[in-house]
């Protein structure tokens, strides 16, 4: 019998690798995909909240917004609150390629959930985050993007 976690790891490559496939038209990275999805929702966000939110480091989530800002795809500019923290904004440009970006992504997504029924979605559901309960008690999940805009579930 094949290992939990590494059925898990898996899974979840198989979810990335497709998704950065489906990315490569819109010469996107999913990281850089998770940073416009999640200033499409929220306007505007630091650095710190957005290496949460797309749940990487913060030295990625540097390189991340350098890209993104090289691209023309978001500005940095200080935040109205503090002076000494930049916000990321998406641009025009930015809102363009994410409204384009998402319905690729989206039928990822949908895909995926196509292979179950929905009580078995609602099933798995409940038993992945038995796993993030059991593996990371001590996480909060706050700024974790859960909905796409339209109300389609992550």
């Amino acid at each position: 019998m094949e290992r939990l976690g590494l059925v898990i790891k898996r899974a979840e490559q198989a979810l990335i690798a497709e998704k950065t496939r489906v990315l490569q038209e819109f010469h996107l990275t999913v990281p850089q995909y998770a940073v416009l999805l999640v200033l499409q929702q929220a306007s505007e966000a630091s650095a710190a909240q957005l290496a949460r939110a797309c749940l990487v480091t913060p030295q990625t989530m540097a390189t991340v917004l350098a890209n993104l800002e090289g691209k023309g795809l978001i500005e940095r500019v200080a935040s109205p609150l503090h002076q000494r923290i930049r916000v990321a904004q998406l641009t025009a440009k930015g809102t363009d390629l994410v409204r384009r970006a998402d319905p690729a992504v989206l039928a990822v997504e949908r895909r995926l959930a196509a292979a179950f029924t929905a009580d078995e979605r609602e099933a798995l559901t409940e038993h992945l985050e038995r796993v993030i309960a059991a593996l990371a008690p001590h996480q909060h999940r706050d700024d974790t993007p859960t909905q796409q805009p339209g109300g389609e579930q992550l």
